[in-house]
């Protein structure tokens, strides 16, 4: 829901709509993450926009952004950008799934795989990229997408060499590393080139965020097939 510029919240009220602590306010003030509060007196007011960049933050850090390239982000952003701009950069930068990483000990990642993981299977595990090591915290690791953790549990059960697991990994990264720089540069070229050398039309904005947000799930169907269409090409050329 987009929040208006002119909403007046205290910075307590701030922190609860945005579910972070008055510290974490402060702390971002501090590192000009936000703009300054609009003073009545000696009250601090805190609008839509502060929320918006509140929660442009959180995605960025759920892509993975550390907080020195948040900033960097955030300083090409107008300080009097809009909730609404705000929105339409959360759109370009959401992370393509809503699945978030967590950290669990040994416990609780047998539970969540449903059975016993032994050592040689976790080490298996990371390197297929399916566990990350977490170097100030030796026993608990890191599951990036818990959709993941089964899927390589399967690949393993087949008891194929790891080696070409990890290969077969590379080639995967590779290409579709690829595939999401070229679509995004077809996109920028396309799309946001235009709408920004336009002066940003306030008619075109929503346009532009429904379109980013459409083409996510339109994009990944069409890799789906693609992918399927030519593994059965090469099938059929193999033959």
């Amino acid at each position: 829901m987009l929040r208006t510029a002119d909403e007046e919240l205290t910075i307590d009220e701030l922190a609860a709509r945005a579910g972070v602590t008055v510290r974490t306010v402060r702390f971002y003030s501090s590192r000009g993450l936000l703009p300054p509060p609009r003073l009545r007196g000696r009250l601090g007011l805190y609008g839509g926009d502060h929320l918006a960049r509140l929660d442009l933050i959180r995605d960025l850090q759920a892509l993975g952004f550390t907080l020195s390239a948040i900033e960097r982000h955030l300083e090409r952003i107008p300080a009097d950008a809009t909730p609404e701009d705000l929105a339409l950069q959360r759109a370009l930068l959401a992370p393509w799934t809503s699945d978030q990483s967590e950290d669990l000990d040994r416990h609780e990642l047998n539970q969540r795989a449903g059975r016993h993981l032994d050592d040689e299977l976790i080490e298996q595990l990371v390197a297929l990229g399916v566990l990350e090591r977490l170097p100030d915290e030796p026993d608990r690791l890191r599951l990036p997408s818990t959709a993941m953790l089964g899927v390589g549990l399967q690949i393993l059960d087949l008891a194929l060499p790891l080696e070409m697991l990890v290969q077969a990994k590379g080639i995967v990264e590779q290409h579709t590393a690829q595939i999401a720089v070229e679509l995004r540069e077809l996109f920028a070229a396309n799309v946001l080139r235009p709408y920004v050398e336009r002066g940003r039309p306030e008619q075109e904005r929503d346009r532009v965020r429904a379109a980013t947000d459409q083409l996510r799930p339109l994009t990944i169907q069409v890799l789906v097939n693609g992918f399927q269409r030519a593994v059965n090409d090469v099938i059929r050329d193999h033959v």
